[in-house]
């Protein structure tokens, strides 16, 4: 397994908002935290590959949301944030030692953290960063890997995985005011409690779940299922409305077959 973080650069507190208010960040508490959590992904046994910091992009340490990388292909995503944009250039360079690359191309919009992968499902929040187009162009880019693309209705939060992520085991944790569940019937539900609203933001990483601390009711609804978890302490860069999977690129092993030409 590998994952790609990004150094912290600009001071999060010029951040892009949507959702929470803005206050005041202790830089170096989050670079202490950013550090803490690679640490966590090493120790877990996860190839890290840490990039530098992007000068003028306060967004950019939230790297998820600049690619998505799918057993048989990378994409460089068009953030719905205008002031991302400039974030995905870098990658390329680097995802194309892993996947063929491809793009999404204006006037889609895509932001990674709307896109989450169960086996061969990929699950798309229509989110404010999000467009149709975006979800199109995505569609016809999986298309001939056989996965299928289920768009997912969801309100009061930024991104899918704000509110809902996959923890194995057919099981799904999930805050069920911000996402519409129905496109999960079929899998075991946790709802976080509604005093915990970001829990449903967790990492699955071999027999671990990563959880941010602070949330005790899910962290126990989750071991009552048989999950070990872990926690992680995010609370500056919660600040700039992140989660724990926003902060990774991870993906596994070499490319599957697929017919696709990358980018140049």
């Amino acid at each position: 397994m590998t994952a790609i973080t990004r150094e912290i650069g600009e001071p999060l507190e010029n951040c892009e908002l949507t959702h929470v208010s803005r206050e005041p960040v202790d830089q170096d508490l989050a670079l202490a935290q950013h550090q803490q959590y690679r640490e966590k992904l090493v120790q877990l046994g996860v190839d890290l590959i840490h990039l530098p910091a992007l000068t003028g992009l306060p967004d950019a340490v939230f790297i998820e949301d600049a690619a998505i990388v799918f057993d048989d292909v990378a994409i460089l995503t068009r953030p719905g944030a205008e002031s991302r944009r400039a974030e995905t250039a870098s990658l390329l360079p680097v995802l194309s030692d892993f996947r063929t690359v491809q793009e999404i191309h204006e006037p889609g919009t895509l932001d990674g953290g709307d896109v989450l992968l169960i086996e061969r499902r990929i699950y798309v929040g229509q989110s404010s960063r999000t467009n149709a187009e975006g979800i199109d162009q995505l569609g016809r880019i999986v298309k001939p890997c056989g996965y299928e693309l289920l768009p997912v209705a969801m309100n009061g939060c930024l991104h899918l995985k704000t509110g809902c992520t996959y923890i194995g085991d057919n099981t799904v944790i999930a805050n069920a005011k911000w996402i519409d569940l129905t496109r999960f019937a079929d899998f075991d539900l946790i709802r976080v409690p509604p005093d915990e609203p970001w829990a449903a933001n967790t990492i699955s990483i071999s027999d671990k779940i990563l959880l941010t601390a602070g949330n005790p009711k899910s962290r126990l609804l989750i071991e009552a299922r048989g999950f070990l978890v872990e926690e992680l302490d995010i609370s500056e860069l919660q600040k700039a409305e992140a989660g724990l999977t926003c902060l990774s690129l991870i993906f596994l092993g070499a490319q599957a077959s697929c017919l696709h030409d990358s980018i140049k």
